[in-house]
This record gives structure tokens, C-alpha cells and sequence, in this order.
């Protein structure tokens, strides 16, 4: 559909609820699984599954002041990788989110030990 000129969004709901008990609200995550149904393989329709919960979900809710621009409300999310088709290949986990430009929340990044006696 999204081929065709259709503005289609992902979203999630019903989290850890009788519903659907399992999730954690992640939208990357949600687009990654959709990619994998939909078994979407090129970098252009990757970086629609993106656009489908950040670009084209402030379409569908009529957001003006949606992106990083002078004036705009300053809700964002940092992801540690280059490309947005990164990020949902390999289900990147955000580190920073920014809610009318003030920190909501950090996430530490993984870190890697060495076996005992290396």
C-alpha cells in the first residue's frame, strides 16, 4: 500500500495487558517484526517501516511542528546507529529520549567482559 501513494503508520497497544501480554511499547521493535512478516529486503522499503512510526505517523496525527527544526516541540529519540534502515535491522535500542527538549530517560550501552584468566 505504501507503494501505491497509501500513508501507512505502525503503532503499538495493549501492552503487557489480558490482551496481548507481552511487549514493551518499543516501536522499533514493532517495525522490525513487521519487516520480518512482511519480509521486507532492500534499504527503501527498510527506511519506510522507519518512516512508518516516525515521518509518516506525524502525517497521519496532522503534527506541524514535527522534526529537528528551530521552534519545533523537541520530542525526540537518540539512536546509536547510522542509518534509520540500521536501526530496525538490527531492532536498535534507543539511548536518549527527549520530551519537549528535556531528558526523559538514558539507557546504558551494553557493556562486553572478558573471560576470568584472559
Amino acid at each position: 500500500m505504501v507503494h501505491a501513494g497509501v500513508n501507512c503508520t505502525l503503532s503499538t497497544n495493549n501492552v503487557l495487558n489480558p490482551f496481548t501480554p507481552f511487549g514493551d511499547g518499543s516501536l522499533i521493535r514493532m517495525a522490525n517484526l513487521y519487516a520480518n512478516v512482511c519480509q521486507v529486503n532492500n534499504p527503501g522499503d527498510m527506511r519506510a517501516c522507519f518512516d512508518m512510526f516516525t515521518q509518516r505517523s506525524a502525517n497521519l496525527l496532522r503534527l506541524d511542528d514535527y522534526g529537528v527544526s528551530v521552534g519545533n516541540s523537541a520530542d525526540l529519540v537518540v539512536l546509536n546507529c547510522e542509518r534509520p534502515e540500521a536501526a530496525i535491522a538490527e531492532n536498535i535500542a534507543p539511548i536518549y529520549g527527549f520530551k519537549r527538549g528535556r531528558r526523559t530517560f538514558t539507557r546504558q550501552s551494553a557493556q562486553l567482559h572478558r573471560p576470568s584468566g584472559s
